[in-house]
């Protein structure tokens, strides 16, 4: 992981001084990419598996360990252990519990009551929670979403809690990508070209600047629509498990079947796989939450094995053809038809 966080650096140095420094669209596609790269594997590869607590046991994971590893997306951190770790990985699907069976205004399964909003969940996922996907998350996990739909108590207390977990994440995070790095960059680039820099500044500040802002916004999308594509296939689609509210398991075996129903895996090459962070492996990783990815992807053939040989439907197709389904699950759900309470418990 240290190797991988090391090239990921190096991809960022790359990127950003290509976005500055190059003249020509040439340089900026190729320094948009590399900065991509970066921020995609430090938002899964590296950090979803870190705060997951990956290496925690590990004698000098450092900054690696859960409890100082610091995300390099726009996620308060804690927040997201607290509703990610702790609520979704404890009772996957299971409505009233999952906090992720509902996103702001996209429900994900029939048992969560339809509303009028939800008639525009398709256009809204599409167009907008999937371009603005990790601001969007810092809303949900820190509670802001909540308060909006009504689901809390719109108490004072609770609004100022909620504004300031999710603005403690998002006032650095955004004040580094949009204005601290366009600006170093920009005066950079007119201190190398001495008199002559000083001289048409007025012009070419304004120019860097923007350039720059504009290649840390794309990268930006960019890594939202990777990440809320490769998760929103994990866990939804009609053939998917859902459970109704107070649904639990009997024992370790019947929360292991749980878990396997409700989620799914689909087939990418290896480098797909680590900008995903193995969450192609989604079913893997919610048997064993804390193990690294490389030992996610090579036990997965096991689980396949032990599904099939207890019967325990085991999902994993293209990865086209699982967002398509999860999509159209969207869609389906965007209307007033709901599916019996607790279908797949």
């Amino acid at each position: 992981m240290r190797r991988l966080d090391r090239r990921s650096r190096t991809l960022e140095l790359v990127g950003r001084g290509l976005i500055a420094f190059t003249p020509g669209p040439l340089g900026f596609a190729v320094g948009v990419t590399a900065l991509w790269l970066h921020k995609q594997l430090q938002a899964t590869e590296i950090g979803h598996t870190a705060l997951h607590g990956a290496y925690n046991h590990i004698e000098g994971a450092g900054r690696f360990h859960s409890r100082n590893f610091r995300w390099q997306v726009p996620i308060d951190e804690a927040s997201w252990i607290r509703g990610h770790n702790g609520k979704h990985h404890g009772l996957t699907n299971v409505a009233g519990t999952d906090p992720d069976v509902e996103f702001g205004p996209v429900r994900l399964t029939a048992d969560v009551p339809h509303r009028p909003v939800h008639y525009l969940q398709l256009p809204f996922t599409v167009l907008f929670l999937f371009p603005n996907f990790t601001a969007l998350m810092n809303l949900h996990f820190t509670g802001v979403t909540d308060l909006i739909h009504g689901h809390v108590p719109r108490t004072a207390d609770a609004m100022r809690q909620a504004a300031a977990l999710a603005l403690r994440k998002y006032l650095p995070y955004y004040g580094k990508e949009f204005l601290l790095i366009p600006a170093l960059a920009t005066a950079v680039a007119v201190g190398v070209l001495g008199p002559l820099g000083l001289t048409l500044a007025p012009v070419l500040a304004p120019l860097i600047f923007a350039r720059v802002l504009l290649g840390n916004v794309l990268s930006e999308i960019m890594r939202d629509l990777y990440s809320a594509a490769t998760i929103f296939c994990g866990h939804v689609g009609a053939d998917t498990a859902h459970y109704a509210p107070g649904t639990r398991p009997r024992n370790k075996g019947e929360r292991y079947a749980m878990q396997v129903e409700a989620s799914n895996d689909f087939d990418v090459p290896h480098g797909l796989s680590l900008l995903c962070g193995a969450l192609d492996l989604q079913i893997e990783h919610h048997l064993f939450p804390t193990l690294p990815t490389n030992r996610l992807r090579e036990v997965a053939p096991e689980v396949r094995a032990a599904a099939a040989a207890h019967g325990v439907d085991y999902r994993c197709e293209s990865w086209p053809r699982t967002l398509g389904k999860a999509l159209l699950q969207v869609a389906r759900l965007s209307l007033e038809q709901p599916q019996p309470a607790g279908a797949g418990a």
